[in-house]
């Protein structure tokens, strides 16, 4: 608990000193992608990571959220500062929805509906013309007033410190949710569903607690998405994002706070690497989401913390052997 807190805050001063120290735009607007997928990371290990279900339509929340600020500050006119947090909410609110069909469903099954609820939604958002668009998708979305007159390179330290203010958030929800009393339940019935229920925990009310809050993570950082990006369409609904999550996930582990971080970094460096590589790109993550599933099932966040605990185990052994290997020799000296 201590360690992972002390990491997180570790994370989020370097982050803010970042700027600071880099005056490249593009150096800044990898930092960005860092901290957007981060949140994106964060959101959908809740679910992967301490509920236990695989949830391959997570970005059915992401996709909401971008056309819901894109809306909200097209028609109505709402500034960035608000339209984020509304997107994160309706977003929650469709997760209520979504959560309440597809969390009494599992293995296999829920796989295949939360998939086919972002598909749905990808088509919603092709063919309902005069609410997203259609396939010319929303452009224009406002940018905040700072920027009216502001120098390119003041822009994008700005996005990035409301990109990091977004990724505390996230972080903040989410340590408080996983060290909380529902964050212990819910891991209960990510280990075992019956246990859980024989000891008085009703394993929907927990996982829908988590699911609700991925959704409006999820849904904040589309909101971001769509006034960074400027742009909305329905590819924000498409597996390419899905798939960076999941390898996000996997890589950092999943069921750790840190894990989603350390994915994010190593996944946007490895995905601005291997740019020149371009259709062959997908298969190289492919290939390394192969070997981390066989060789780091935990992934890299789990692996360390394995090798600490048996490190700490190995130096309890070596106390316990040293203190029984002087016990002999004082009872012979008392005889």
């Amino acid at each position: 608990m201590k360690l992972e807190r002390n990491i997180i805050f570790a994370f989020l001063l370097a982050a803010a000193l970042f700027p600071l120290a880099v005056t490249d735009q593009y150096i800044l607007h990898i930092g960005i992608l860092v901290l957007f997928y981060a949140v994106l990371a964060t959101s959908l290990n809740l679910v992967v990571g301490y509920v236990g279900e695989f949830s391959l339509g997570h970005t059915a929340f992401l996709g909401i959220g971008a056309y819901a600020a894109a809306i909200l500050s097209l028609r109505l006119g709402l500034p960035m500062w608000a339209t984020v947090p509304l997107a994160g909410l309706i977003a929650a609110a469709f997760g209520m929805v979504i959560g309440g069909i597809t969390l009494r469903l599992q293995g296999p099954f829920f796989v295949i509906v939360t998939l086919a609820f972002a598909e749905v939604l990808r088509l919603v958002a092709n063919n309902w013309v005069s609410l997203t668009n259609g396939p010319m998708g929303l452009a224009g979305v406002a940018q905040p007033a700072l920027l009216a007159e502001a120098s390119n390179l003041f822009g994008k330290q700005l996005y990035f410190y409301i990109a990091l203010a977004i990724a505390a958030v996230a972080l903040y929800l989410s340590y408080r949710f996983v060290y909380s009393n529902a964050g212990r339940a819910a891991v209960t019935v990510r280990e075992n569903r019956f246990v859980a229920q024989s000891v008085g925990i009703f394993p929907f009310a927990y996982a829908m607690r988590a699911f609700v809050l991925g959704s409006f993570l999820a849904g904040m950082a589309g909101g971001f998405y769509a006034h960074y990006i400027s742009f909305v369409g329905s590819e924000v609904f498409t597996f390419s994002f899905m798939a960076t999550m999941i390898i996000m996930v996997l890589m950092g582990g999943k069921g750790t706070l840190v894990g989603p971080l350390v994915g994010a970094l190593l996944v946007t460096l490895l995905e601005e690497y291997l740019r020149e590589a371009k259709e062959l790109r997908m298969s190289i993550f492919g290939l390394i989401v192969m070997a981390i599933v066989l060789f780091l099932p935990r992934g890299l966040m789990g692996f360390l913390a394995s090798r600490r605990e048996l490190r700490a185990e190995g130096q309890q052994s070596g106390e316990s052997g040293g203190v029984t290997g002087v016990a002999p020799v004082a009872q012979g000296g008392k005889a």
